[in-house]
């Protein structure tokens, strides 16, 4: 009996010799080239077009504060022109003077010693520079590509803008309510506000509007997602 299982044994290592010799096994692993895809997901940053509306506004701001600044046209009456650093004179001024001013040449003169004008405009020079600094943040943070430090950046933005803000709008507070103070001693029967105090007025709304477009454009907004299957045949 030991002898048949023996010839059993032999014939079936013949029978597996000769069907290895005419069909090899071939490898599992698929070859290289077709290889299973591999997903990789990218991020991409898009700049949205509110960012850059804010960084305009923001230089907006800085055209309008300096023009402010260097008038002379605050404050209008008969032959009489004031602004935050001088004052000027009308060839045809009726006397007495404004403000009882000393009889002067038409020209211009240095601003009066007067507090409210000295502090509006120290408030319109703070303004212009917190907003310069906040629209070249805004501008950092347009040209970064990592978003976490982007939005570092825009966040320090606004709050510097809002500071700009508080302080452009306290100048144009100050201004009219303490010259309405000494209007009994204007000599003028018929004041205005001129330009320079519109212009003001304006780089306030630009301001405004900077601050809300960065606070409204959302982070999520400008991340997204994209999947991209490398390989495969």
């Amino acid at each position: 009996m030991q002898s048949a299982f023996s010839r059993i044994v032999a014939v079936c290592s013949l029978c597996w010799k000769h069907y290895t010799m005419e069909f090899p096994m071939r490898s599992l692993r698929p070859p290289e080239d077709k290889m299973a895809p591999t997903t990789t997901i990218e991020t991409i940053t898009i700049t949205r077009p509110l960012k850059v509306i804010a960084f305009i506004c923001g230089l907006m701001v800085m055209v309008l504060l300096v023009l402010a600044l260097v008038s002379n046209e605050w404050l209008m009456a008969a032959g009489w022109r004031q602004g935050l650093f001088s004052h000027c004179i009308g060839e045809t001024a009726p006397t007495p003077l404004p403000f009882n001013v000393k009889n002067q040449a038409p020209d211009c003169y240095k601003a009066r010693d007067v507090a409210y004008i000295k502090i509006a405009a120290g408030l319109c020079i703070v303004a212009l520079v917190t907003d310069a600094m906040a629209t070249i943040l805004t501008g950092i943070g347009l040209k970064t590509s990592d978003y976490r430090t982007k939005y570092k950046f825009y966040r320090i933005a606004v709050y510097v803008m809002i500071l700009s803000l508080i302080s452009v709008l306290m100048a144009l507070v100050v201004y009219p309510v303490c010259f309405a103070a000494e209007l009994n001693e204007g000599n003028r029967m018929v004041w205005e506000f001129g330009w320079a105090y519109g212009v003001g007025w304006g780089s306030a709304i630009f301001l405004f509007g900077a601050v809300v477009l960065l606070l409204c454009d959302k982070e999520s907004e400008e991340i997204y997602y994209k999947e991209r299957k490398v390989g495969g045949a």
